[in-house]
């Protein structure tokens, strides 16, 4: 049946997702009423049991699906928001299987993302480019992903969730990617890349260390977990804080030291133990608190596995969109809060409150038109950043009242579907009051 017959068979309640710039989505998922996966049955006579097991999305419900339940109703949503991460399938292994050379699309975790029969790195579905994967003929210690099913087990019997594991170490590292144009020592990551780009990234070296990243840092991302679930690991970081003797962290640390000789860069033990304020320094210190029995009641604060948002390595859709955004519109084209690092955030923020503040400690001292002009300006400055971020959760809600579906605008912010629900039942608790 072509594709358009068989779409005639439901009643559709919305349209099918597309990319900002136009053209479908690879990842786009459809769910279905109890009447439309009948149809699905009848016709392709697999049994229902069956079908539930092989698709995660068979029985996903939505309140859209409940009108006309007598009817075959179907309804499309962004795969990422129907069961997690999704990545094109290898097309080699579907010939294999099938006969047909044609695109597949999985529910893949990020770290089952290698083809170890053809050597390929298969890549995110939801983004807007046109490749479906990356050449890894040329790189056997990428391929060598077995290695991985070997921290999940010791995560398993450390009473930690593989996958929390898994993103804390992609935060460590994914950090370190971003900050390794300035390390001149760095040899390995700009020699993978070139492979994974065909031999040169050539005059296109920012979109592909957007599209490469994930594939070129994954044998430091499993080497980073292995390490974080070190129990000997571990102990360096306690000696390291002075043990029962509180110290400031050291910046020649035995941790850090330890952690740049596993990953092969023995320089890189001092840029890790002085990067303050990213994942690894957070780990490191829930280490610590629990060692001292400081950590309070369960919380964050004393779980070693917890990852700030501002921390998550950002996805290749994401990083993409901003790329776009900023060729369309140089500087004006992303919110500034997406576009600078968490500290750079932190930084910004905290700044201008400090001046607020001292302002205001000042204004019954100074008085005079220099001093008025400054208070205006740095007040002006000042609400700025909140101006900005009202600007787009007051168009995320205007969207949310038009029927854009949450996770949609999820999509489109970079950020998980949960935090932006309740940023917006604030907003519009504060707004009704």
């Amino acid at each position: 049946m072509e594709t358009k017959v068989l779409r005639a068979c439901w009643r559709w309640r919305n349209y099918p997702p597309g990319h900002e710039g136009g053209g479908a989505r690879a990842d786009a998922e459809v769910l279905l009423n109890a009447a439309g996966r009948q149809l699905v049955v009848g016709m392709c006579g697999v049994e229902e049991e069956v079908l539930a097991r092989a698709l995660p999305s068979w029985g996903k419900e939505d309140a859209k699906l409940r009108a006309g339940a007598g009817d075959p109703v179907g309804l499309w949503r962004t795969g990422g928001a129907v069961a997690g991460p999704v990545a094109f399938g290898c097309r080699l292994c579907a010939v294999r299987r099938t006969g047909a050379s044609v695109r597949v699309v999985r529910y893949t975790p990020r770290w089952e993302r290698v083809c170890v029969r053809h050597g390929r790195w298969v890549l995110d579905a939801d983004a807007n480019q046109p490749l479906e994967h990356l050449d890894l003929r040329g790189l056997p210690e990428v391929v060598a992903q077995r290695r991985w099913t070997r921290v999940v087990r010791r995560a398993v019997r450390a009473g930690a969730e593989p996958e929390r594991v898994f993103a804390l170490a992609q935060a460590v590292v994914a950090r370190w990617w971003e900050q390794a144009y300035g390390w001149e020592r760095e040899k390995i990551w700009p020699w993978r890349l070139h492979q994974v780009a065909g031999g040169d990234a050539g005059g296109d070296l920012e979109w592909w260390r957007i599209v490469g990243r994930d594939a070129v840092v994954f044998p430091e991302v499993v080497a980073v977990a292995d390490a974080l679930l070190d129990p000997a690991m571990a102990e360096l970081v306690w000696a390291d804080s002075g043990a029962g003797r509180p110290r400031a962290l050291p910046a020649d640390g035995m941790f850090c030291r330890s952690l740049g000789e596993r990953l092969g860069r023995s320089w890189l033990g001092p840029l890790a133990a002085t990067d303050h304020g990213g994942p690894l320094i957070g780990w490191m210190g829930s280490v610590i608190r629990l060692r001292r029995g400081a950590g309070g009641p369960p919380g964050y604060d004393n779980d070693p596995w917890w990852l700030r948002q501002e921390h998550r390595a950002a996805t290749m859709s994401g990083q993409l969109r901003v790329m776009g955004k900023e060729k369309k519109a140089p500087g004006s084209g992303t919110m500034w809060r997406a576009a600078v690092s968490a500290e750079q955030r932190r930084l910004i923020t905290s700044t201008l409150d400090s001046v607020q503040e001292q302002l205001l400690q000042l204004r019954g001292v100074h008085s005079g038109p220099t001093a008025d002009v400054a208070r205006r300006l740095l007040r002006g400055l000042g609400h700025s950043a909140g101006l900005i971020e009202n600007a787009w959760k007051r168009t995320a809600l205007a969207a949310v009242n038009g029927g854009v579906p949450l996770e949609e605008i999820a999509r489109w912010v970079d950020m998980p579907v949960e935090v932006l629900s309740q940023m917006l039942t604030a907003d519009r608790q504060e707004e009704d009051s």
